[in-house]
């Protein structure tokens, strides 16, 4: 079949994956940071990072330069890092600051991106500093986490969550602090990462210490808007990943939101998992792990363990996502179909991003999915 008479279908029994040539052709990922990753809340950064005024932490947003500052008032916001002169950079790292200079010609602006100075450029006409701050973007927090919205017409941030932030405050979520970083770089297209998470179809082939962990039998997988949820019972032998208090309570739930955010959380800890698409064939994750007082004597080692096995887990998933990336290119692959029983999480997230592609104007309802 032609890639472009593709066409989506939601009927799970019916349908066939993506063309292979969406996850290798550049084109594709230039047309998905635009209408995916411009127009959805990307996971930016920590709360922590921007406690107090004057704070601040650069990073970049659907390939775009950002600042994500508290400013004098209090407000959290999130900047344009490009200045308006020549597109130097405002800020760099993170830090504290009671304004941005520019490193390439010194142009200055308030905490708030109004344009304070800008040496040596009297005589310009018809220009005013008040017509020349940063643009500004979308900015939330959510527990921990700080998010970043590029498209000013988007819903608010808890259209996307839907009840995640009520099913993870059970597990007093609130109370955890960062305990480790890692990034990874794979050799694949960022939805070839996704699709791999969104399902536990491959956990007893790919992943046997996780397998003998969890009792697959009753693995399921929960859509929702713009979110989905593994549950992930524990078996009765499970040794490598602590019970939760209560007996009706999943062992671990792996939450994903739309569309390269994954939260892996357990009885006590939660990760956090962001997946950056570097290049068609080249992508960057993101792991980070909170924990209850991280740094006390007793956790440290709970800490380490968690990191290790979960490294163990990434490095199968390197393999297989690093192979399957191969096979895209073969040309005896073109489509494949889905698991009606584990795939429909896959499914789901194809189901969206087909949405997204398809509009044309910003005001697609897609935006306030339920």
């Amino acid at each position: 079949m032609d890639e472009r008479d593709y066409e989506f279908d939601e009927r799970l029994e019916f349908a066939a994956t993506p063309p292979a040539s969406r996850y290798t052709d550049a084109r594709v990922l230039a047309e998905e940071r635009l209408k995916v990753f411009g127009r959805t809340w990307q996971l930016a950064g920590r709360a922590e990072q921007v406690a107090e005024p004057g704070q601040y932490f650069t990073t970049e947003v659907g390939g775009e330069p950002v600042v994500v500052v508290r400013d004098a008032g209090g407000t959290l916001r999130a900047l344009s890092n490009v200045c308006r002169h020549r597109a130097g950079p405002v800020a760099e790292g993170c830090g504290r600051r009671k304004s941005f200079q520019c490193g390439y010609h010194g142009w200055t602006y308030t905490l708030d991106g109004r344009l304070l100075g800008t040496p040596e450029f009297e005589g310009v006409e018809r220009w005013s500093k008040e017509e020349n701050g940063l643009p500004e973007f979308r900015a939330e927090e959510w527990g921990a986490l700080v998010f970043v919205n590029l498209d000013a017409a988007a819903a608010p941030l808890a259209g996307t969550l839907g009840d995640l932030p009520a099913l993870v405050g059970e597990r007093d979520w609130a109370s955890m602090r960062p305990a480790a970083r890692k990034d990874w770089h794979l050799d694949c297209n960022w939805k070839v990462y996704v699709d791999n998470y969104l399902e536990g179809y491959h956990i007893p082939i790919v992943h046997p210490s996780l397998h003998r962990e969890l009792d697959y039998a009753r693995y399921r997988t929960e859509t929702r808007g713009l979110s989905s949820i593994q549950h992930a019972p524990l078996r009765p032998a499970a040794s490598r990943i602590r019970r939760p208090a209560r007996a009706d309570e999943d062992g671990a739930q792996f939450y994903w939101v739309f569309p390269n955010l994954m939260l892996n959380v357990y009885a006590d800890n939660y990760s956090t998992n962001l997946v950056v698409p570097l290049g068609p064939e080249r992508t960057l994750t993101v792991f980070e792990w909170y924990f209850r007082d991280p740094d006390a004597a007793g956790v440290r080692g709970k800490v380490a363990e968690t990191v290790e096995f979960s490294d163990e887990i990434q490095l199968e998933d390197i393999r297989i996502c690093e192979a399957v990336q191969r096979g895209l290119r073969s040309r005896t692959y073109e489509r494949g179909r889905y698991s009606v029983r584990r795939e429909n999480g896959v499914h789901h997230f194809h189901s969206l991003l087909a949405e997204f592609m398809r509009a044309q104007d910003r005001e697609s309802s897609i935006v306030n999915r339920e």
